[in-house]
């Protein structure tokens, strides 16, 4: 993992440990795919929940349609389990194919926050590539949207809170995702 800032932003990336068993097919079918439920440990969950199941607390898709570019989204999260840490964000979806998922949050042109997931197929299965951009080059960004991102949205406690959530979250993809897909791929047209 690092991190770096310049120009009043932040951005950290993270080089995930590789994903056994998880395809890039796998994870662009799991982004448009997240709002729903799913069989696990014997019962029906949302899978929102099981993806992280002490964190997570709701993913809901706010335009018509289903989950992809152009599509809004809100995501809630108590990362750590603490309510003080809460992340509850309007995100517009960029990007979901096979090589990357990639939301954002953007005010009057800028990009104040923006999540880049990579996805690079390997012999057992996935590499995974993050980077999250808190922060804008742009003028307003730098004058002060960047400083109300890093204030707000988040401020050093809850972005180092969130790095730990994330790769806990990624990290269990492995463990529910390939089979997910599979009975996907035997009960959906």
């Amino acid at each position: 993992m690092t991190t770096s800032s310049d120009d009043s932003r932040t951005v950290v990336t993270i080089a995930h440990a590789p994903l056994q068993q998880v395809t890039p097919d796998m994870l662009a079918w799991w982004y448009g795919h997240i709002p729903g439920t799913m069989q696990y440990a014997g019962e029906t969950w949302p899978r929102y929940l099981v993806w992280h199941p002490l964190d997570h607390i709701t993913y809901e898709l706010t335009t018509p349609g289903v989950v992809g570019a152009g599509s809004q989204l809100r995501i809630t999260e108590a990362l750590g389990r603490d309510l003080d840490k809460l992340v509850d964000l309007q995100l517009t979806v960029e990007t979901i194919d096979n090589e990357a998922a990639i939301i954002s949050k953007r005010v009057l042109g800028s990009s104040i926050i923006r999540l880049e997931n990579e996805f690079t197929p390997t012999s057992a299965g996935c590499r995974y590539l993050t980077r999250l951009t808190v922060g804008d080059t742009t003028t307003l960004g730098r004058l002060c949207l960047n400083s109300l991102a890093h204030k707000h949205a988040f401020p050093p406690p809850k972005l180092a809170a969130w790095i730990r959530h994330h790769v806990e979250e990624i990290g269990n993809l492995e463990n529910f995702l390939p089979d997910l897909y599979h009975y996907r791929a035997d009960h959906e047209p």
